[in-house]
């Protein structure tokens, strides 16, 4: 069991990573400060420094701690259907709807990490890889039992159409949220349902 100390640093950290993020997204990294996190967050600037080395190491520990929840979403979307029985296409498609609600939760995460993926140089960038194909591997894997299964065919390159089905969710929630925040998230979900279904060409 956790202790009442371990319980109340995770909900420090856990509000740490909030401010940052929110503060990244407006400002930029290099532009926003421990000071302006430490008081969004509601704390003093000590506990952030008590927490993380560095404002880099802070960043560094959100992009882990973000990505690691996109995918135990990812991984408990298609664990679920497994269970009730579904395909593993049906897995996939539920994938894409947990990928959806996660970044309809998180949308200025989701927009930092995308703009992270792109920079190089960067300090984090390494972890940030290490994440990312985290993420990917649950696509991998599913593919790879459907492929094993029948369900898909033989010819595909699992590690392509896993990162594509994943940047397909990135940039399609992303451009939902900027341009067409009208829409539902069903809505949204149905239009990549179609596009991983194959049913986008009429036959």
């Amino acid at each position: 069991m956790e202790s009442s100390g371990t319980t109340r640093r995770q909900a420090t950290r856990q509000r740490l990573y909030e401010a940052a993020v929110t503060l990244i997204a407006e400002k930029g990294f290099s532009a926003t400060t421990v000071d302006e996190i430490a008081e969004r967050a509601g704390v003093a600037k000590g506990t952030v420094y008590y927490n993380f080395k560095s404002k880099t190491e802070l960043f560094e520990e959100l992009l882990r701690h973000g990505v690691g929840l996109l995918t135990a979403s990812l991984r408990a979307a298609a664990e679920e259907c497994e269970e009730r029985g579904g395909t593993r296409v049906e897995a996939l498609d539920a994938m894409i709807r947990a990928g959806l609600a996660f970044i309809d939760r998180y949308p200025a995460f989701t927009q930092l990490y995308v703009a992270e993926l792109w920079r190089t140089n960067r300090a984090w960038q390494s972890t940030l890889l290490v994440v990312r194909q985290e993420a990917v591997a649950v696509v991998e894997g599913v593919l790879r039992d459907a492929v094993r299964s029948g369900e898909l065919s033989e010819e595909i390159d699992i590690p392509l159409t896993a990162a594509a089905l994943v940047g397909m969710v990135l940039v399609a929630a992303l451009d939902w949220q900027a341009f067409q925040p009208e829409r539902s998230i069903d809505e949204v979900h149905s239009a990549l349902s179609l596009l991983l279904h194959g049913r986008v060409s009429g036959h």
